[in-house]
């Protein structure tokens, strides 16, 4: 029997890798390299902890449980990197500005500007007037809707 094969089988019904799993790498590359320079026991007690954390989610036959730890990383991570989203659309879309009205929280795709100049568009959910840096007069489009 080859050696990919029996990596295979005993592979078979284990959790294997995952978004966590990723992050969890991400963090302990993170704490060996601070650890490089501060040299702490404390550091590498933790990076310990996280590199057997990982290796027991890999090999986890649980896959109920891991999924749900999994589920429940992605909550965290959307609640963390919500404040971040507009920033991130506009770094992103090359073509277009996102704004986000301060009355209702929806997030206003407006066209890029041509030109130097501060205008108001209107949002079209709650009618209060965004100050945007454009020129051009187009149809101002919803992304998400505010949160209420």
């Amino acid at each position: 029997m080859k050696f990919e094969e029996k990596i295979r089988k005993f592979m078979y019904g284990r959790y294997g890798p995952d978004e966590l799993y990723k992050f969890l790498f991400e963090l302990y590359i993170v704490l060996i390299i601070i650890n490089l320079f501060i040299r702490s026991n404390i550091l590498n007690f933790i990076s310990l902890l996280v590199i057997i954390y990982m290796l027991f989610r890999f090999f986890s036959k649980k896959i109920y449980k891991r999924s749900k730890e999994n589920q429940l990383f992605f909550k965290i991570k959307v609640n963390f990197l919500k404040p971040f989203k507009v920033v991130n659309l506009n770094f992103n879309d090359k073509d277009h500005i996102y704004k986000k009205c301060s009355k209702c929280g929806t997030i206003l795709k407006l066209p890029l500007q041509t030109k130097a100049g501060f205008k108001k568009a209107k949002c079209p959910k709650c009618n209060k007037k965004v100050r945007l840096f454009t020129f051009k007069k187009e149809k101002i489009e919803i992304i998400r809707g505010g949160v209420k």
